[in-house]
């Protein structure tokens, strides 16, 4: 028979362990946030690093130093290694340790409409540089805008195309993402492809104009507004399109629910964006700014 100071001692055994749980659940719960304690990671020491690198090895290349160009090739690759592995990281902490509550997908998009008003400052500032040259040309251009020796584009050839290009990828990205929040999951995928699509075609063809026109970038003012302005517009629609394609294979391996598609929204954001700084730069530099008007 069991004595009655074994009893005892089960019993005191029984109500620490009863006390140290209440203890740990008490603990857990008054941590309780909604806020994302984001853990340890070397990618951004890493990628600080690597884009030192990569500048360091730009600023060489353009000062023709023996083999500058491996270097910046390896610094790129490793930057791209780098940002995958810390969006891997990120996708795993949204998608399957549900980290990004309301409270921190409010504190992103947030952060994502800073992101594209700071690079509206970019595009304000190549339309600034564009109407101070162009408002006043100087006696050295000519007095005249375009400039003497300018062959400018026709505005209703390629950039028209383009613009129709972009407004109908903009109606698609609307559509694929109204289909996800009615949980129509293959439609949704069919209309993401045929915006990622639209926006390779218009790549295309921007290219394809890059490549007939008259001038180069060191001709001029013109030249050289136009390029910076188009060419950096140009960067985002490629930017973007990647964006969409990640969104694209995240939306088939079933990432994404009506309920949350953090990524494919703020996809969505940056394409529409990229729709309107275009109609911009259409009515502005193509027509307003060209011999076209």
């Amino acid at each position: 028979m069991i004595s009655f100071n074994e009893n005892k001692n089960n019993i005191n055994e029984q109500k620490n362990i009863l006390n140290l749980k209440k203890e740990v659940i008490k603990k857990y719960l008054s941590n309780q946030h909604p806020f994302h304690l984001v853990t340890n990671s070397p990618w951004p020491l890493f990628v600080s690093i690597n884009i030192f690198s990569l500048t360091l090895s730009i600023v060489c290349y353009f000062q023709h130093i023996k083999n500058s160009e491996i270097i910046l090739i390896c610094s790129l690759l490793i930057l791209l290694f780098n940002m995958f592995n810390w969006w891997r990281d990120v996708i795993r902490e949204s998608t399957f340790e549900g980290r990004h509550t309301k409270k921190v997908q409010k504190g992103l998009k947030l952060g994502m409409i800073l992101f594209i008003v700071s690079e509206i400052m970019f595009f304000f500032a190549f339309f600034w540089a564009f109407f101070h040259s162009s408002l006043v040309p100087t006696i050295w251009i000519g007095c005249v805008w375009p400039p003497k020796g300018i062959e400018v584009f026709n505005p209703w050839q390629i950039p028209f195309a383009n613009t129709l290009i972009l407004l109908l990828s903009g109606a698609s990205i609307t559509w694929s993402h109204y289909a996800l929040l009615n949980n129509n999951r293959k439609e949704s995928i069919y209309a993401l492809i045929l915006t990622i699509s639209l926006g390779i075609f218009f790549t295309i063809l921007q290219g394809y104009e890059y490549k007939t026109a008259s001038f180069n970038i060191s001709d001029g003012i013109y030249p050289s507004t136009f390029f910076m302005a188009t060419g950096f517009h140009g960067f985002h629609v490629i930017i973007g399109t990647i964006f969409l394609f990640v969104c694209l294979i995240r939306l088939i391996k079933y990432h994404f629910s009506s309920l949350h598609h953090l990524g494919f929204e703020f996809a969505a954001w940056y394409w529409h964006f990229v729709d309107v700084v275009w109609l911009f730069l259409f009515i502005t530099i193509y027509i307003w700014g060209g011999s076209y008007n």
